[in-house]
């Protein structure tokens, strides 16, 4: 055989498929430094690229870059509420938050950055990004309520607890992980179903709701 049949075939990667290394590289990066800390250079070097090629797939340079990779851990972030309608709401409701906390595990400072903000590359857009992944899983969990038009009370308790979720998510990076993340799980579902419970008693609609969902959770 000669050396060259012996050798792995070399084959060019498609547009989608190099803009998705790239993106990885960068995801990569920012999962584990502060955005400001990431060169184009770094996701050159990470991806095994050159700069220019880099420059190439995101001629806005390292803005263009972060904003496309945001958008991609926004998407994933999004798909963590994604969960079957089926059996008691409190369950599913766990099964998504051991995805978005395994989420937050893996990306860590990356979370922290998009979070916390302050970084020099935010911009409204970036700002947006990051808010449409908070009305995404306000949509989801009204879905999983079976709320097809929720009044301002019910909206608030919702979007209330995701802030809740995200700060959480933020003190325990800060604490180390601890509590371990189930037990950070069991307690962020418990205090849901006692949020809806405190809204229930000024809220015919969300009274009606617990009566319904939370008990056939207990059931």
């Amino acid at each position: 055989m000669s050396p060259a049949a012996s050798s792995p075939a070399y084959r060019r990667l498609s547009v989608e498929e190099r803009r998705a290394q790239l993106l990885d590289a960068a995801l990569s990066l920012f999962a584990h430094r502060a955005p400001e800390e990431v060169s184009l250079d770094d996701v050159a070097e990470a991806a095994g690229v050159s700069r220019p090629l880099v420059y190439r797939y995101f001629p806005g340079g390292k803005q263009q870059l972060y904003e496309a990779a945001l958008r991609s851990a926004a998407d994933e972030l999004r798909h963590c509420f994604d969960e079957p309608q089926q059996g008691p709401l409190l369950p599913r409701l766990a099964r998504a938050l051991d995805r978005y906390l395994a989420f937050v595990d893996q990306h860590d400072a990356g979370f922290t950055a998009l979070l916390q903000g302050g970084s020099v590359v935010e911009t409204s857009r970036t700002t947006a990004i990051v808010d449409s992944v908070r009305r995404a899983a306000a949509e989801r969990i009204l879905s999983h309520l079976e709320v097809t038009d929720p009044g301002p009370r019910l909206r608030m308790t919702v979007r209330m607890w995701i802030t809740a979720v995200e700060a959480a998510s933020l003190i325990w990076l800060d604490e180390d992980k601890q509590p371990p993340a189930e037990e950070l799980r069991d307690w962020l579902v418990e205090q849901f179903a006692a949020a809806l419970t405190v809204t229930a008693a000024r809220d015919a609609q969300t009274a009606e709701l617990v009566g319904r969902a939370l008990a056939a959770a207990d059931g």
